[in-house]
């Protein structure tokens, strides 16, 4: 057995983002039997959690609950939480490599995929990751402003991610009052025109994305109707055969539609159209989006089992002066890491960093979307995460990891720097002023919305603490 990884010489492991698959990938390594552990976790806000914090929409907050599964893998008295401190600007992948045996790279998959189609850039086309990140707080995005004086909006793609986006312009402001929504985005609804939002999926129902949940709740909004074309429902012969053999969840989402095929309106005052077989073709206005092209899409059964949509020479135009892509996210490069543009992946065989020779790259690994692409849900990211854990600990058997060669510790280097880091001791005390700023309004949690207002809340704690032991 090697040295590294006993009380001597603890295997030093360097997780890059706080995610679920960061989480995940810290809990298999301290649950493995007979080894000395220390692992450090890096994030470049000083907030943990990623998506569930920044992505999950604010009305769902039992798939929130997940963080209390997080705060005990890192309750740890191995485990150490670095937050503030940017990869490629606070530290670099030489310092990693002279402190760490291992680096686990947990970053997501941080911008969308573009539709690529013309008008995109027009004012009014936006990310719907843009859009998520502005009503979640994101401090990237708090600035940003959208158009909500439209009264009709199209949200392209029909994964969950474009039904929380449809549902949060589809709520009333008294549906969402008592969530963590951010303050500035709950003052913007309220004053929101919109009033018919247009689902719009290129293939047909049984391959839509979205799951059970989510396309459930949109017949349970207080002041919106859904709408489905029975014609839409009208399956080809390949997607009725692979609705045959589908899982119960694909099953029941075809239920679902259908009843809403035979609701008639109740007369609410906005309405969500979910169709289906159709993709946009061109964006158009004057200045900013006044409208949307789309084509309809006929579905080809592929030789794979694979079903495909081809555009047909059908066309329609919808007035809307709202729109929000949500087909797909991509990854970021990271400096010094490989990386496939074309995927907007780590490249990786089974979590191991590899070139563009397919050669493993000693003592770098990859979890989560950024390994695997942007699919699944919070619980996929588990035993993928373990699948790369495991590659990782053959390679300590193998005594193939990094050597260290660093002198001087993480907190003296990022203090040498001038870094300003958060510990997960600062992250729980930030949690707790949110959490009492969201009780005296009635709320679950009321955020900072700013790295400059966490750490200057953070810092009057810590002042407030020295003067009452003075």
């Amino acid at each position: 057995m090697t040295q590294i990884g006993t009380s001597s010489h603890p295997l030093r492991i360097a997780i890059i983002g706080s995610g679920p698959s960061g989480f995940y990938a810290a809990d298999r390594l301290e649950k493995e039997a007979g080894l000395v552990v220390e692992i450090d976790m890096f994030d470049r806000l000083p907030t943990p959690f990623g998506l569930v914090r920044g992505g999950v929409a604010p009305d769902h907050a039992k798939i929130k609950s997940v963080t209390k599964v997080y705060d005990k893998i890192a309750a740890d008295q191995r485990f150490h939480f670095y937050g503030n401190v940017q990869f490629g600007r606070d530290l670099t992948l030489d310092d990693l490599r002279a402190h760490y045996h291992a680096i686990i790279y947990a970053v997501g998959a941080q911008t969308d995929r573009r539709m690529g189609i013309p008008g995109e850039d027009l004012p009014g086309s936006h990310a719907a990751t843009e859009f998520v990140g502005w009503y979640n707080g994101h401090p990237d995005y708090r600035n940003l402003q959208f158009d909500l004086s439209q009264e009709r909006v199209a949200v392209i793609g029909n994964g969950n991610v474009a039904m929380d986006v449809a549902r949060i312009l589809a709520k009333t402001p008294e549906e969402l009052t008592q969530t963590d929504i951010a303050d500035h985005a709950l003052d913007a609804l309220r004053h929101s025109k919109v009033r018919e939002i247009y689902i719009l999926g290129r293939r047909g129902p049984v391959q839509a994305a979205f799951t059970n949940p989510e396309i459930k709740e949109l017949g349970e909004l207080d002041d919106a109707d859904v709408r489905v074309d029975a014609q839409d429902m009208i399956l080809d012969t390949a997607s009725a055969a692979a609705l045959a053999s589908a899982d119960r969840d694909t099953q029941r989402n075809i239920e679902v539609l259908n009843e809403y095929v035979g609701r008639a309106p109740s007369g609410k005052t906005r309405t969500v159209h979910v169709r289906f077989c159709v993709a946009p073709v061109a964006l158009h206005g004057e200045g900013c989006v006044e409208a949307i092209t789309l084509v309809r899409n006929t579905l080809i059964a592929g030789d794979n089992g694979s079903i495909r949509a081809q555009a047909t020479d059908q066309q329609e135009t919808i007035p809307v002066g709202l729109v929000f892509r949500s087909i797909g996210y991509k990854g970021v490069a990271l400096s010094g890491v490989p990386f496939d543009e074309k995927r907007g992946v780590i490249p990786n065989a089974a979590g191991r960093v590899v070139d563009e020779t397919g050669a493993a790259q000693t003592g770098q690994y990859v979890v989560g979307w950024i390994k695997r692409g942007p699919s699944g849900v919070i619980g996929t990211n588990k035993p993928d995460s373990i699948e790369t854990v495991e590659k990782l600990l053959e390679d300590w058997r193998a005594d193939a990891l990094n050597p260290t060669s660093a002198t001087q510790t993480i907190p003296d280097l990022l203090q040498a720097r001038g870094v300003e880091y958060v510990t997960y001791t600062d992250w729980q005390t930030i949690d707790a002023l949110e959490l009492a700023r969201g009780a005296e309004q009635g709320k679950t949690r009321v955020k900072f919305t700013s790295v400059a207002e966490m750490l200057v809340a953070l810092h009057e704690v810590k002042m407030g603490e020295g003067e009452a032991g003075d």
